[in-house]
């Protein structure tokens, strides 16, 4: 955390020295990666294996669409995606929730494609396989004209990827984040001493909805396009490589992750029409040679480094 203010203010400075396309290239990782750290909640936190994560990603991208269609502030708009991917997330939750396992996972990718097939055959409302478009970002009668440029959408995504961070930080390191770990290490315990591992799993799958929903607002603001195609199960894959690649239940890691396969793709798919097997590739030897991620490497290097400069035992004792 202690990194996070001079990495915001070195990002804030950003449009003033990158061209165009590199800021919007630069908005996209901070979606995709505020993604990614939704999932980790659910991934790493509460070792919940979401096959269906985009459903709520979805969700809040397409009700932001509606919104802005409507004619909503463009804040307004993406609190409003964020209030209905929060709440679908409570029933699905304590429906998926039932089970557990492999099982969870496939009720979780049933419901994100019962969502595909609802926007797919839904033309008259979310315009089918075509998706949504001609909608833009409203300023509206509050002031927020600043936002609604290309470089004003890049510095209110990276406000609402800091805030959301730091809130979901706060939150895992509070007494329940600190007991859906706890579910997650020993449920049997965690039932002696009174707490409810089904309750704490439903809290983890529905702050992690209402994280994947922010995301998706932000992606639908930022393109100003939205299909059926952001709910595949395909996008579901994506976000679940780009957290076990940066690292699961660490948060950060996910989103190192997630910048990393950003850039592979844009840069990959520039030199080759097979960038998905070279990526295939990167993955699988990253997670052979660092099974706990790419932030695993740095914490192990870290904690070598300190084992170094720590003076011997026997230098402390002669020392008092």
């Amino acid at each position: 955390m202690k990194y996070a203010v001079p990495v915001v203010a070195f990002l804030a400075a950003a449009p003033f020295a990158l061209q165009s396309y590199q800021v919007t290239l630069l908005t996209e990782i901070l979606i995709f990666a505020l993604f990614a750290m939704s999932l980790d909640v659910q991934m790493g936190y509460a070792r919940m294996f979401s096959f269906g994560h985009v459903l709520p990603y979805g969700v809040g991208a397409y009700a932001c669409a509606f919104a802005l269609q409507a004619g909503w502030p463009l804040p307004f708009a993406i609190a409003g995606a964020v209030l209905v991917a929060t709440l679908l997330s409570v029933p699905i939750g304590w429906l998926s929730t039932r089970a557990s396992g492999v099982a969870f996972a496939m009720l979780t990718l049933a419901f994100a494609q019962l969502g595909y097939a609802i926007v797919f055959k839904w033309n008259t409302l979310t315009g089918g396989s075509d998706g949504l478009t001609g909608f833009a970002r409203n300023a509206g009668p509050f002031g927020f004209e600043g936002f609604v440029s290309r470089e004003g959408y890049f510095w209110l995504v990276l406000i609402v990827v800091f805030t959301t961070y730091w809130l979901a930080r706060g939150f895992m390191n509070s007494a329940m984040g600190r007991a859906i770990v706890g579910v997650r290490e020993n449920e049997r315990r965690a039932s002696a001493i009174g707490y409810v591992p089904r309750t704490l799993r439903v809290v983890a799958f529905v702050v992690s909805g209402a994280l994947a929903g922010v995301a998706g607002a932000l992606h639908a603001g930022f393109l100003l396009f939205v299909s059926p195609e952001i709910l595949h199960w395909t996008q579901s894959g994506h976000v679940i490589i780009a957290v076990i690649l940066g690292g699961t239940g660490t948060l950060i890691g996910p989103m190192i992750g997630a910048a990393l396969i950003v850039l592979a793709h844009h840069q990959l798919s520039a030199v080759t029409d097979s960038w998905p097997l070279v990526m295939g590739l990167l993955f699988i030897i990253v997670v052979i040679a660092a099974p706990k991620g790419l932030w695993g490497i740095k914490n192990s290097l870290a904690a070598k480094i300190s084992q170094r400069r720590a003076p011997p035992i026997g230098e402390n004792n002669a020392a008092s």
